[in-house]
């Protein structure tokens, strides 16, 4: 006996006979397998059909099980009696192929895998006959289930198993998906191989599929990952809930009744429904699965939950009143509902998580991973449109509003994102950061598959985690500037080098041209990649055959037909942008400071990450020097983080670098720090030492994210706004230079001129947040022959001019000191010094407008 096949039947007995017939009919050894079927209380005449055939094949067995129909309890039934060593399942409907069995079984009785399912998700895998709701229904349960199995299809119900496994499967376990409990309960590492099949619909009998199996399939599939859930747990929670919404609402209410502003009033009024919340829930909800009292290890926790959620539902409350206009009374409801998912996966998964049946380690951080990624995600997508720009921002939207082949400082990539998002999302905050938002989505997708190339799908999930949390990363999906483009950009290019380098892809040098191509149009930073990539051909033997084919040729040839509109742009423009570039090394003052560069590092990856990145780039560069694969793999972490590093160390023992500079190099090296965050004891201490502190270091940034956010939208009760007093807040500052201009208008009856006296930001800033206004005429400092970038070629020199100037300034000294070649003496000043107004919002003070006005303009000098 080869095989056996267990097949459940529910009320099946118009298909028995086709189904045997079709398996015996197979071209099999006589003898070779048999059939058992497990009936669950078949009401048609089922066993009666099965008997007929039984009493005529010695091979065919039934099992009448007269307790409550369970899928899996029938499968575990039929296992047990089962006389071979390897075990097939597949359903009584047809809709698994008999002449399929003999695919799916052949890995398993070879020897080389554990188990094989027959796979509707794979390459050459198909559904015929399903509605499109069945399959959505169908997809949807196995995307829930990738993070915690490597499986396409883990809701297949045709497999086959070495018989063995099943003592593994726990007695609780139940519901209609055994293969997912199969490939959970084996804590070691299986073999797992998905064969292709055609799955077709049921041709008799109706399916036996209903609500309750997708909920206990949910159920499991919580317990699984980690989670403490149960139907009992969930209804007490949901009581518990709905007193806090009773709660949460009437101290809202009562609040913003008093005039209260809204986030004292929404953060009062969740806290004392959290408060009321944790102690029903500690002491009933989920008390069956923690028996004693609850420490303050679980009440810590808790408290980061609500925090995180108190800090989203701030930026779902704005959403609703600011944006959509909604009434405070009626906004908390939605943001109550909103953030209540949080608050119970938080507490099934992190405060009170499942003890007793703990998943591996890969397992836990894959979830934790699923639930950050979605955290941040959210977090982003809530205030994208809710936060104001920053003045950086509002200059790249200039771009956009004098579109171009290129630009002076930068490529035209921003600005071309800044122009589709804004021509489909509006001119508004939302519509410039929509394209950064998506960026970051491309980069987490490009990083998970390199990460999932260099090492295991475990691994990319946790590098798109580290990647969520980082600064860098955090602040490129949500501002739109050239580092959004660039860093999606080179992660692209990441990807396809490897696939081209490492996995020898021919196809992957015509998407290496394209990716490196976007990026030399976002940021000309990208072309480190190149000479990152030919110093790795170079180094590497098996590489270095790339020199002799003509795809690198190409792929370089594509990338340069790409950056053809920079080039033109260029052209035209004296090479303006290329000597720029070339110009500001050295621009700092020629001045040693390497230590600038690790203090930026130490800020864009947070101290610990960059700790683990050294530590990281140490293990890639001495480790795996007996095995190729692991070492052409550490030689190409160590090559694209290291000579990008390497050359902005160089340009800072002469140049001040800027802050952001070396913010892509690190997508190099994010995976192997996410590998090493998933080994246990097979590396040094200290491995074990960063993976203990990551934890507090990945909270400690989104509470960070979410407070910021909060703080810049609602504020925090209690905290004044000075932290962000000079560069933010130009949505009111604006009002203010409204009101100036209509004052001068109004004793003069001239239109004034307002300067933003630094290069670009103030008056970009006021350009944007003055556009749905009257007309305002808006210059930077050129006017008085200083450099302001993308200003001199938008706004050449103003000549002499009689109309009124208001100068604007973000400190006061910026109004009364004068730059090298400014000639801001030929400014007729009025006798009033330096003057400033208090710029608020809902009667809080914001910030300090500082400004100076002017009866006019002499012209420039000759």
């Amino acid at each position: 006996m080869q095989f056996s096949i267990v097949i459940p039947t529910l009320n099946e007995s118009e298909n028995v006979d086709l189904l045997l017939s079709r398996l015996f009919a197979l071209d099999l050894l006589p003898g070779s397998f048999e059939i058992i079927f497990v009936d669950d209380g078949s009401k048609d005449g089922t066993p009666n059909k099965i008997r007929e055939w039984e009493t005529h094949n010695k091979n065919i067995h039934l099992i009448e099980r007269q307790e409550k129909p369970d899928l899996t309890a029938s499968i575990l039934a039929g296992a047990s009696i089962a006389k071979s060593d390897t075990i097939l399942v597949m359903d009584a409907d047809l809709s698994h192929l008999p002449e399929q069995v003999p695919a799916v079984v052949a890995p398993v009785l070879s020897g080389k895998y554990d188990v094989a399912v027959g796979s509707r998700y794979v390459s050459g895998g198909s559904t015929h006959g399903w509605p499109l709701y069945r399959q959505w229904l169908s997809r949807a349960g196995g995307l829930l289930a990738r993070p915690i199995c490597d499986v396409s299809d883990a809701t297949s119900g045709f497999f086959a198993f070495r018989r063995e496994l099943i003592v593994n499967i726990p007695e609780k376990a139940r519901g209609y998906k055994i293969l997912l409990e199969l490939l959970m309960s084996s804590h070691e590492k299986l073999r797992v191989i998905e064969i292709p099949i055609s799955f077709h619909d049921r041709a008799h009998g109706t399916s036996k599929l209903s609500l309750s199996h997708n909920l206990i399939y949910l159920q499991r599939l919580i317990t699984l990952a980690g989670g403490t859930v149960s139907i009992g747990t969930a209804s007490r929670f949901a009581i518990v809930g709905f007193v806090g919404v009773f709660v949460d609402a009437l101290v809202f209410q009562w609040l913003i009744n008093w005039s209260s502003g809204l986030a004292l009033a929404h953060i009062t009024s969740f806290l004392t429904a959290v408060t009321i919340n944790y102690i029903l829930n500690s002491k009933w909800s989920f008390q069956p699965h923690f028996k004693g009292s609850l420490d303050w290890h679980q009440f810590g926790r808790f408290l980061t939950v609500g925090l995180l959620a108190l800090l989203l539902r701030g930026g779902v409350l704005a959403l609703l009143v600011y944006t959509w206009h909604l009434s405070a009374e009626l906004a908390i409801f939605p943001a109550i509902a909103a953030t209540a998912i949080i608050n119970y996966l938080g507490s099934a998964f992190y405060v009170f998580p499942e003890n007793k049946n703990c998943p591996p380690l890969n397992v836990r951080w894959q979830v934790a991973a699923v639930g950050i990624v979605l955290f941040v995600i959210l977090l982003r997508l809530v205030y994208l449109g809710l936060a104001q720009l920053i003045p950086d921002e509002a200059y790249y939207w200039q771009y956009s509003q004098h579109m171009d082949l290129s630009f002076f400082d930068h490529p035209p990539m921003v600005a071309w994102l800044i122009w589709l998002g804004t021509a489909i999302a509006g001119q508004n905050e939302f519509g410039v950061r929509i394209g950064a938002f998506i960026c970051g989505l491309i980069t987490m997708g490009y990083l998970y598959a390199f990460a999932r190339n260099l090492y295991d799908k475990s691994t990319g999930m946790r590098a798109i985690m580290l990647f969520s949390v980082l600064p860098f990363g955090f602040a490129s999906g949500l501002i739109m500037t050239p580092d959004a483009p660039l860093i999606a950009s080179w992660a692209a290019t990441l990807y396809y080098m490897e696939r081209a380098l490492i996995a020898d892809r021919k196809i992957a040098w015509l998407g290496m041209g394209i990716a490196f191509g976007l990026g030399l149009l976002s940021k000309y930073t990208v072309g480190l990649l190149g000479i990152a990539a030919l110093t790795f051909v170079i180094l590497d033997p098996t590489a270095r055959r790339w020199l002799l084919r003509p795809h690198p040729y190409f792929s370089a040839f594509l990338a340069l037909l790409l950056f053809l509109p920079v080039i033109i742009w260029n052209f035209q423009n004296d090479w303006v942008s290329f000597l720029f570039q070339t110009e500001r090394l050295g621009g700092g003052g020629h001045v040693f400071s390497v230590h600038y560069l690790i203090f930026y590092v130490a800020i864009i990856l947070t101290p610990i990450g960059l700790y683990a990145a050294l530590h990281a780039l140490w293990h890639v560069c001495t480790k795996g020097k007996h095995d190729k694969c692991e070492r052409r793999r550490n030689l190409f972490v160590c090559v694209f983080t290291g000579i990008p590093l390497i050359i902005f160390l160089g340009i800072s023992t002469f140049d001040t670098p800027r802050f952001h500079w070396t913010c892509p190099l690190w997508l190099a090296v994010l995976p192997t720090i996410a590998w090493m965050l998933g080994q246990n004891s097979a590396l040094h201490t200290v491995s074990n030492r960063l993976r203990a502190i990551w934890q507090p270091t990945i909270i400690v940034s989104l509470l960070a994210y979410a407070f910021i956010l909060h703080y810049a939208v609602l504020g925090i009760p209690g905290i004044p706004y000075q932290f962000l007093a000079e560069h933010y807040f130009w949505k009111e500052a604006a009002i203010e230079v409204e009101k100036i201009a209509e004052e001068i208008r109004s004793q003069n009856g001239q239109t004034p001129i307002v300067v933003g006296m630094n290069k670009w930001s103030i008056a970009s800033a006021l350009s944007f947040y003055t556009k749905d206004s009257n007309k305002m005429d808006i210059r930077s400092r050129n006017m008085f022959g200083d450099n302001s970038a993308m200003y001199d070629f938008w706004y050449p020199s103003h000549p002499a001019t009689d109309r009124p100037i208001i100068l604007i300034g973000m400190k006061h000294h910026t109004l009364e000191q004068d730059r090298a070649g400014n000639e801001i003496d030929r400014l007729l000043i009025q006798p009033s010094t330096v003057q400033y107004r208090t710029v608020t919002r809902d009667g809080t003070p914001l910030r300090r407008l500082y400004y100076r006005t002017a009866l006019g303009y002499r012209g420039r000098s000759i």
